[in-house]
């Protein structure tokens, strides 16, 4: 590394570093992140949990029994599938099931968005480790549609839907819009996986709960840290002999962990208080959106873009012409001087010199703003922002 790669790299760990003490500081936020607490009060928060959902006087769990098989049964309950298997990532579980129904169909290709988190996020993982092969039905920041299904010009075994699309805004289908894509996929026979890391907030934009929206897949994963605050972990489900098979490859993948009853007492203490709660991020998250377009257009802000207008989940995307790191350095003063953090980390947009986003997220500290609260902290936070 040169001696500019290596100051640019120690001048973004500073700023990062400076970021987490702001946010860790505030006392009013959107929304907390993992890393704002302490590794002692992470533990003493998941130690005063873990009475509420597990028996702590029981056995501790063993290759996959006890307390991890409590939550592999909660979980399919929830998503109204024969059985799940507990894996210790979400890369890992997403790899294991499309390579499952690659022996399946008979067929290694898989169709999904070119935004989606395997193409995006996991190292080519599903090519490199798993040898399948990717084609992607459009590239245009939305979800797949039953036109783009129904038109891609060669076979594939699998489709892959991430719901919401997080690269694209945490954007969802409409509900009609994600029937007809399924259809479209079996009409070609096709299966259908949901990456569903995020699909516990989903249940306000479709209407559905969670078992009626999975139904439309053959297998689903989901993420426990993402949205309902755990340590780690993911859950893999769909019909028994499938999910049989998924435990097998997750032995060869080196996901046969020994213990793991922090990661599921954590994921069952997110079910038991953050998955209702979700709905009420998801409403208030439409709320602070519209308060900030209307903070950032009375502060004069032009091309300031709030996306998706109204957030499909309590997740969605901020832009503003402006330097990254001049919008991070003016989060971190904000919270500093006023106690208050509107945003975290900005980064810049693709090549677009002077363009910069970042992700909102609305949580439980969220739900304590009004929109006069979010339109004052815009206010402070754009004029802390260069001329």
């Amino acid at each position: 590394m040169d001696g500019t790669a290596e100051n640019t790299a120690t001048s973004e760990k500073t700023q990062a570093d400076r970021l987490i003490a702001a946010l860790r500081g505030a006392r009013r936020t959107l929304g907390r992140r993992p890393n704002e607490a302490t590794l002692g009060e992470r533990w003493e928060s998941l130690y005063g949990a873990a009475a509420a959902v597990a028996d702590l006087s029981g056995d501790v769990d063993i290759y996959g029994d006890g307390v991890v098989a409590d939550l592999e049964t909660k979980v399919a309950a929830l998503l109204g599938k024969e059985d799940a298997a507990f894996f210790p990532t979400g890369t890992m579980a997403q790899q294991v099931a499309l390579r499952c129904w690659a022996g399946r169909t008979g067929n290694s290709t898989v169709a999904l968005h070119p935004l989606a988190h395997p193409e995006v996020h996991e190292r080519e993982a599903l090519t490199t480790v798993a040898g399948l092969r990717t084609v992607h039905p459009t590239s245009a920041a939305r979800q797949i549609d039953a036109e783009d299904v129904h038109d891609l010009d060669e076979p594939f075994g699998t489709l892959m839907l991430e719901l919401p699309l997080r690269d694209a805004g945490f954007v969802l289908p409409t509900w009609e819009e994600l029937e007809e894509a399924c259809e479209a996929a079996r009409a070609r026979d096709a299966v259908i996986h949901f990456d569903g890391a995020r699909l516990w907030e989903t249940t306000a934009h479709f209407g559905r709960p969670l078992d009626e929206i999975a139904e439309l897949a053959d297998s689903v994963y989901v993420s426990f840290y993402k949205s309902l605050g755990g340590l780690s972990g993911a859950v893999l489900a769909g019909p028994r002999s499938f999910v049989g098979e998924a435990r097998a490859w997750r032995h060869r993948y080196g996901g046969q962990v020994f213990q793991q009853f922090p990661q599921a007492i954590a994921a069952l203490v997110g079910l038991e208080r953050e998955l209702p709660r979700l709905p009420d991020y998801v409403a208030h998250a439409r709320v602070v959106a519209q308060a900030l377009r209307e903070g950032f257009a009375k502060a004069g802000v032009a091309g300031a873009r709030v996306f998706p207008e109204v957030p499909h989940t309590h997740q969605f995307r901020v832009w503003l012409p402006y330097d990254a790191e001049a919008l991070t350095e003016a989060g971190i003063t904000q919270a500093q001087e006023t106690r208050t953090a509107l945003f975290g980390t900005w980064r810049a947009e693709g090549a677009v010199p002077g363009l910069a986003t970042t992700e909102v997220t609305v949580a439980a500290a969220g739900l304590e703003w009004s929109p006069d609260d979010v339109r004052a902290a815009v206010a402070d936070f754009v004029g802390r922002l260069p001329s």
